[in-house]
């Protein structure tokens, strides 16, 4: 792993902590959570289909399994606008 990275090149979406245990935790989070938080901010009402982890947890498991780290966002807000906060937030 590269220093200061929590990510590593080859990993599986399971290795890095997205399996079966966090596929069941994000169905039940998007079912209680069911509306984009960035497009209601904006008066819109769009379906949440992406569990965002506010915080990158960049490998730490407390913060990766902390629910009041979550946020639902729709596809479109979390690979434009928070992809972006995040890569200027990391420079």
């Amino acid at each position: 792993m590269a220093a200061g990275s929590w990510r590593t090149e080859g990993m599986t979406s399971t290795q890095r902590g997205y399996g079966y245990k966090w596929q069941q935790a994000r169905l039940a989070f998007l079912r209680e959570h069911p509306l984009c938080a960035m497009c209601q901010a904006e008066g819109l009402v769009t379906v949440a289909t992406v569990v965002d982890h506010i915080i990158p947890h960049r490998g730490d498991q407390s913060l990766f399994w902390r629910r009041s780290n979550w946020a639902p966002l729709c596809a479109h807000h979390h690979s434009s606008d928070k992809q972006r906060e995040e890569s200027r937030s990391s420079r």
